[in-house]
């Protein structure tokens, strides 16, 4: 909902008589100038914070300052910092959803652009074409972008999808990714990295007091969700009944904010966690909205939101974000809550790595209890874990992301990895440190598919700054203490969250949804697959997908998930006009 764009107004980047048609056209979307720093015009809602700085450029967005969560309103206490002091000050001593845009009165040609690190307001850029904006909708509504679509770019997508990189699906288009620096000089441009979770799962970082990270996490989460209600004052909290809503929900409980909870459910079983979710609404003294996801509510072509720059949305988000913005419409909320990210920094894992890394960290004795909590946890043999975990240990690190070739031609050239900054891990990373830094990048396409963002705020609170780096410093083998994944999370919060919720193991899930809407619609979406853009430019096995719709497909086959992954790359490409 933070809405922006800045341009250049160099000659390079516009012409002089272009620029009383783009002001008017900005302002027909409601964008008008709030700053104009050195070569740099900068126009954003009358809803977006804009905070000026005494020494040129801006603050965009939502700031809050560590120590006591008080928002920043005067930039005074940043006068005479240099560009780089400014970012480390910010990084260091504030969080929030911001974005720093440095154009200093000294020097005005050189230009920082700087985005924290949970990446609460959005940013792409074109160089070229002359803009910084939150929205590149914003840019062609302006008539300084035409979208043209990168190919090559999208053929990473299917190679590597939910992957997000600099590189967008837009020729020319690039994204500040969260906790980067954009640096601008007169003819050179750089992208450097301000925040980086390595630091912060460092060995002179980790904790090794359970009661400690509990104490830290609960503190994090609590005062992140405390601070974010306040500014907001009306929320709709995404209630699922699992254990991160449930913690947002009980953060909530003592907050002045107006909160509301939904939960959605499925004419098949499966998805249904009203009762975990009516126990955390009833103790909010709140109503619990729910709202059926019907069948005709996920069609295979539908628009895209209008912000994204690269292929993110499939049908069921789509279809459950109609049904919240509806929700959120009629009770006339500020923002939606949601839950999101919490596997990843609570450190859901799968894998036998908290064991590998309590071995290599550790030693025997964190070793073998780690193995003891494994087995507990999957409930298999400590055998099995045992030799699940000398596997970990003994294994090479391999490549971050392997492609995923399914349905793809075999023909076609290898598509190598374009690298994500957060996958430089230092040489002595333990293996369980490598994954979850991983699956953290992971958590930055969380926001792209999701159109309600463009009429509300939607707050993760759990990727706030202040819980990814009290997370990243807990190490692995914690989190699965007495066999029980998110442990740490369950324990800081084992006062407040029903018996049930706390100790459950169980997660829902909408894989037999997304099998029935694919049983359902099988012939048209293999004729929107064999017929569309993708196939058209030679980027899909036509054969392999003849193959797949002609025989019918088993419950559970993860086949199925792939080819609605190629339905949303498709549906995207279809949109770019």
């Amino acid at each position: 909902m933070y809405r922006y764009i800045a341009l250049f107004n160099h000659a390079q980047a516009h012409r002089d008589g272009d620029r009383a048609g783009v002001d008017a056209s900005l302002r027909q979307i409601g964008l008008h100038l709030r700053q104009r720093a050195g070569h740099i015009d900068l126009y954003a809602s009358d809803d977006t914070p804009v905070l000026d700085l005494p020494d040129g450029g801006a603050l965009i967005g939502h700031v809050f300052s560590q120590r006591d969560n008080a928002p920043l309103l005067d930039g005074a206490s940043l006068h005479a910092l240099s560009a780089a002091q400014l970012t480390r000050h910010l990084i260091e001593t504030h969080w929030g959803e911001y974005l720093l845009l440095h154009a200093p009165h000294a020097d005005p040609s050189a230009i920082t652009v700087m985005r924290e690190p949970s990446g609460g307001v959005a940013c792409v850029y074109a160089l070229q074409h002359g803009f910084i904006t939150s929205d590149i909708s914003i840019a062609t509504h302006a008539g300084v972008y035409t979208r043209e679509i990168d190919w090559d770019s999208i053929a990473h997508h299917l190679h590597y999808p939910h992957l997000k990189t600099e590189r967008t699906g837009l020729v020319g288009v690039r994204e500040l990714l969260p906790g980067s620096q954009l640096c601008l000089q007169s003819n050179h441009s750089s992208v450097e990295q301000v925040w980086n979770p390595w630091d912060f799962v460092a060995a002179s970082r980790r904790r090794h007091d359970p009661l400690d990270a509990q104490a830290q996490l609960r503190q994090a989460v609590a005062s992140s969700v405390t601070c974010w209600a306040r500014t907001d004052a009306s929320v709709l909290l995404e209630l699922s009944g699992g254990l991160d809503s449930s913690i947002l929900a009980a953060c909530l409980k003592d907050t002045s904010a107006r909160v509301a909870c939904c939960n959605l459910v499925t004419p098949v079983p499966g998805a249904d966690e009203r009762h975990y979710a009516r126990q955390m609404s009833d103790l909010l003294g709140t109503e619990l909205i729910v709202r059926t996801l019907g069948f005709d509510a996920a069609p295979v072509d539908f628009a895209p939101p209008a912000h994204a720059v690269a292929p993110s949305t499939w049908f069921l988000q789509h279809a459950s974000n109609a049904l919240k913005e509806a929700i959120g419409t009629q009770l006339a909320i500020t923002s939606f809550f949601s839950g999101g990210g919490g596997d990843t920094v609570f450190c859901n894992t799968r894998t036998a790595a908290p064991a590998a890394d309590a071995f290599h960290a550790g030693g025997l004795r964190a070793g073998f209890s780690a193995v003891h909590a494994l087995a507990e946890l999957h409930q298999c043999t400590l055998w099995k874990a045992g030799r699940l975990t000398i596997r970990k240990l003994l294994a090479k690190a391999g490549p971050p992301r392997k492609p995923e070739r399914s349905f793809l031609p075999s023909t076609q050239a290898a598509v190598p990895l374009q690298s994500h900054p957060w996958f430089d891990a230092p040489p002595d990373s333990l293996p369980g440190d490598r994954e979850r830094i991983v699956d953290l990048a992971g958590t930055q396409v969380f926001r792209d598919g999701l159109a309600r963002s463009a009429s509300w705020h939607l707050r993760m609170p759990l990727l706030s700054q202040p819980v990814v780096e009290a997370c990243l410093t807990v190490p692995s083998w914690m989190w699965i203490a007495g066999g029980r994944n998110r442990a740490i999370a369950r324990d800081a919060f084992a006062d407040v969250l029903p018996a049930q919720i706390l100790h459950r193991r169980s997660k829902g899930t909408f894989m037999n949804y997304s099998g029935a809407v694919y049983r359902r619609g099988r012939q048209q979406i293999g004729d929107y697959l064999l017929q569309g853009r993708l196939a058209g430019q030679g980027l899909l096995d036509a054969d392999a997908l003849r193959h797949h719709f002609d025989h019918t497909v088993a419950d559970g086959d993860h086949s199925v998930m792939r080819i609605f992954d190629l339905c949303a790359v498709e549906n995207w490409v279809r949109h770019q006009r």
